[in-house]
């Protein structure tokens, strides 16, 4: 499989080397891919006032798909530079938009174009694996043996691959369950702090309302559709320690774990049994928005990603009209571990190619901790960031939205401070053949074409056989 998937990488790579040069934007801290002025070893010599001694000054470019809205970077590199006031860390903006796709294939290119690049950001945990399997982020085990820390008890996401550590975790968005409180209190419910999926689904047949096209249902799933949001297919896998994907850290099925069967009688239970979540055939062929059908109240609750934080308190464009309260991912037992939940995360790496891998750590580490707490944008990773400091990062996040008064914010610091994320698994070059196999299985028996039975047994057979195929 790691051939397979090395030889896929680098083929997209030489292939982005072949392509014309790209362009980055420029913005009052950001410049473009090529700085002209600086030396090739992004070192500069200056005077430092005194007759015959000369200070140095080291120039460190960080690549990174986030814009300055979302990040605040100006702020936090000048505050990088005044406790480090030798070293300037230079932003390369890859994508005005985030555009998370596009900045990795700018990123790739840079990289086959050999430029100076000495910290790079990656969105994902297939970006950063599939990088790390083509050698372009360094290993960081040295620094942190050095720092004295692990990664495991330092930060809530666990960077590890194949027992090395590769970038440092920036932000910290975990999954959560978005409640509409005007409508608990209606059903007399409480906004849960520890719960499972069992009570989800009970709250969710309590909460629905009505019938025809103005019915209430008491929940939303997004997915999956046409091969994305997959994450709807593995409810009872996501809040595992381990083996909470569909291929198993070895490359194996998954498939035969008795929670990927719990997650599709759970979600069958739920629309044709309670109906108490919104049918799938609506969602594709009305092709349904999951914040509309939240924030329009025509669904009680929302499991979603807590990207979500900068729009619960409503937006121009979906404004809020009601209490919105926020709940952890659900468990499937009583007695499991709370907060296990599928987290998304900023993959932070020193560049392998880099000259100066010593400083760009320093920075990693420093963005990573302290640096997180600066921005104040995020939730960061970080276990050094108090359940105080997370409120007032709350604070500033639900400022920018129109009604935060509208929001339980106990309910929702609570919910990010106890959140935890289960063992990264890198994925495989062949992830997009997989979610297909499973996703088309599912559809047929959420039309009512096959039996859960059926559905464990064919998808289980695709995905093996995909497997097979990509070991040639």
């Amino acid at each position: 499989m790691k051939k397979k998937w090395i030889s896929g990488m680098a083929a997209t790579v030489l292939i982005a080397g072949a392509l014309a040069g790209c362009g980055n934007s420029n913005n009052s801290n950001t410049t473009g891919s090529t700085n002209e002025g600086n030396a090739s070893n992004g070192e500069q010599t200056t005077n430092s006032g005194n007759e015959g001694s000369k200070t140095e000054k080291l120039n460190l470019r960080l690549y990174t798909y986030g814009t300055e809205e979302a990040y605040n970077w100006k702020k936090t590199l000048d505050a990088y530079n005044q406790v480090n006031p030798n070293v300037t860390v230079e932003l390369v903006q890859l994508s005005e938009k985030g555009d998370t796709q596009e900045a990795t294939k700018k990123l790739d290119l840079a990289a086959a174009s050999a430029e100076q690049i000495d910290v790079l950001m990656f969105s994902d945990a297939a970006a950063y694996a599939q990088r790390v399997v083509l050698g372009m982020a360094a290993p960081l085990d040295e620094y942190i043996a050095k720092d004295g820390y692990k990664v495991e008890e330092d930060y809530k996401v666990d960077t590890h691959l194949d027992g090395k550590v590769y970038a440092l975790p920036g932000k910290f968005n975990p999954w959560y369950v978005l409640l509409n409180k005007d409508h608990l209190d209606e059903a007399g419910l409480s906004v849960p702090s520890d719960w499972t999926w069992d009570e989800y689904a009970d709250y969710a047949k309590k909460l629905t309302k009505g019938e025809g096209a103005t019915k209430r249902y008491g929940t939303y799933f997004h997915g999956p559709q046409n091969g994305g949001w997959m994450e709807f297919l593995k409810l009872k896998l996501e809040n595992q320690p381990q083996n909470s994907e569909f291929l198993k850290a070895d490359g194996t099925s998954n498939l035969d774990d008795p929670n990927f069967r719990a997650t599709l009688e759970l979600r069958v239970k739920m629309e044709k049994e309670d109906k108490s979540s919104v049918p799938y055939s609506d969602i594709i062929s009305q092709k349904l928005a999951y914040r509309n059908q939240f924030f329009n109240q025509s669904a009680s609750m929302l499991t979603i990603g807590s990207w979500m934080n900068t729009e619960i308190g409503g937006t121009d464009k979906v404004p809020l009209a009601f209490h919105v309260a926020v709940a952890p991912f659900p468990k499937n037992n009583p007695g499991d571990e709370r907060g296990l939940t599928p987290v998304t995360t900023d993959y932070v790496a020193v560049s392998n190619s880099s000259k100066h891998k010593e400083e760009a750590y320093k920075f990693v580490r420093w963005y990573t901790t302290e640096g997180q707490v600066v921005q104040g944008k995020n939730i960061p990773a970080w276990n050094g960031v108090k359940s105080e400091q997370v409120a007032s990062i709350i604070d500033i996040i639900l400022s920018g939205t129109k009604n935060p008064e509208l929001v339980d914010k106990a309910s929702l610091v609570d919910t990010l401070v106890s959140s935890k994320a289960s063992q990264i698994i890198a994925p495989a070059s062949y992830q997009a053949e997989v979610y297909k196999a499973i996703n088309e299985e599912y559809e047929k028996l959420i039309l009512g074409n096959q039996d859960v039975d059926a559905t464990v047994e064919n998808a289980k057979k695709r995905v093996d056989e995909i497997i097979a195929a990509n070991k040639k």
